[in-house]
């Protein structure tokens, strides 16, 4: 039988039918606010651990898969899900959120959208051939700019940026889809990112037009659906929190892969002060952190790697360091995502179920304390100690765990 204490360092382990600095903008404009909490909000509970589900499968489900997907009450299906078996991400996307909604009508379901990086096998991807200057280009003409193999939108383009919010619009109007997940807000407003190859005017442009693109989003699919946005991060001077205005919520990646100079426990430290603030402030957290223990070597670390844990035990290892992240920052509306990926063509390894999942928690009891890189908090049934210096977190469950009926 385990102990109730869990401790561990995280150095361990790390169809469908379509119609065809720059010193820019440092805050949200302030027409982009929007109340804190609408209806659309995911279902909450303090019973146990609140858990998110990010995932994607080129093919179909099985009916376990979707048992299991279902039982989340915030999911997003990822970029590329279900192309193959139904021919483009959006009826992919679709045959998914239904299946999962007849399972569990109040599991809410995140379409996904990247606002900068075109990633193929969409259906509204027809339209691109109607918009010349859609893809950005370098001085060599070349648009494979991400990552040297992926073309971007360029969205100081109107008709791209109509384009590119049409096509949420079609989605979220769909009652099995309640938002708009953005990712590639990073990319979009990185200052040095992709500067090279376009230039300082276009990359300005293009930061100009992304504010554009999310009044318009928000514009279009109305204040009954939700736009989350992967936006969160340490490395901007306000965490994120400087753009978050546009957003119902964040989505979390990439929280320890330091940059700018800062130590680790510094950026971390960071990214816990940006998380705790958009919590309390009624936004929805979605944060997630590999279990496998890999170093960040992607251009300018704004792209999350993800390693492997071997072994249950390597992955219950890993899981204490991000739980206890999670745990110092969450308020109603968070949820933890501790994955190796977000495919699940494979294996079935992103079905991973912890003990600690089962645990009771309850509400905390006020919000975490801080001494140095050292932080606590508690909860009913669990105290919390995080120590960013050593990267361990200490997890006291004061009661078992419940057996299931």
């Amino acid at each position: 039988m385990r102990s109730n204490r869990f401790i561990c360092s995280a150095v361990a382990v790390g169809g469908l039918l379509f119609s065809s600095s720059l010193g820019l903008l440092a805050k949200s404009p302030a027409e982009a606010e929007k109340p804190a909490v609408s209806e659309a909000y995911p279902e909450f509970s303090w019973g146990r651990i609140p858990l998110y589900m990010h995932i994607r499968k080129a093919t179909e489900y099985t009916d376990k898969e979707l048992e299991y997907i279902a039982k989340f009450p915030l999911i997003t299906f990822e970029k590329a899900n279900g192309h193959k078996a139904h021919g483009s991400v959006e009826a992919g996307t679709l045959v998914s959120a239904r299946a999962v909604k007849k399972l569990n009508p109040n599991a809410t379901i995140l379409y996904y959208r990247n606002v900068i990086v075109h990633y193929s096998g969409y259906a509204v991807d027809a339209g691109l051939k109607n918009i010349p200057g859609a893809l950005l280009k370098d001085d060599k003409g070349d648009m494979n700019l991400v990552r040297g193999k992926v073309p971007a939108y360029d969205m100081s383009d109107p008709v791209l940026r109509d384009w590119w919010v049409k096509a949420c619009k079609v989605m979220t109007d769909d009652p099995a889809i309640d938002g708009v997940f953005l990712d590639g807000n990073i990319k979009a407003l990185e200052p040095g990112y992709l500067k090279r190859q376009i230039g300082v005017e276009k990359k300005k442009a293009t930061m100009e037009g992304y504010h554009e693109m999310m009044k318009q989003t928000r514009e279009a699919i109305g204040p009954d659906k939700l736009m989350v946005a992967n936006i969160l991060r340490a490395r901007f001077e306000n965490g994120g929190l400087e753009y978050l205005n546009y957003f119902d919520g964040s989505y979390l990646e990439a929280f320890s892969h330091n940059v700018g100079g800062m130590s680790r426990e510094d950026y971390e430290a960071k990214g816990i002060a940006s998380m705790q603030k958009a919590a309390r402030e009624g936004k929805i957290i979605a944060f997630s952190y590999g279990l496998g223990e890999v170093e960040n070597d992607s251009k300018m670390k704004i792209d999350e790697i993800h390693g492997k844990a071997e072994s249950d035990e390597q992955a219950i290892k890993a899981l204490a360091y991000p739980l206890g992240i999670f745990l110092i920052c969450a308020e109603k509306y968070s949820y933890l995502r501790v994955h190796e990926g977000y495919a699940a063509d494979k294996d079935d390894r992103w079905m991973r179920h912890f003990e600690e999942y089962d645990r009771p928690l309850g509400a905390p009891s006020g919000q975490a304390k801080k001494d140095g890189y050292v932080y606590t908090r508690q909860f009913k049934h669990a105290e919390v100690t995080l120590d960013l210096k050593k990267r361990i977190a200490d997890i006291n469950w004061l009661s078992p765990v419940k057996e299931k009926k």
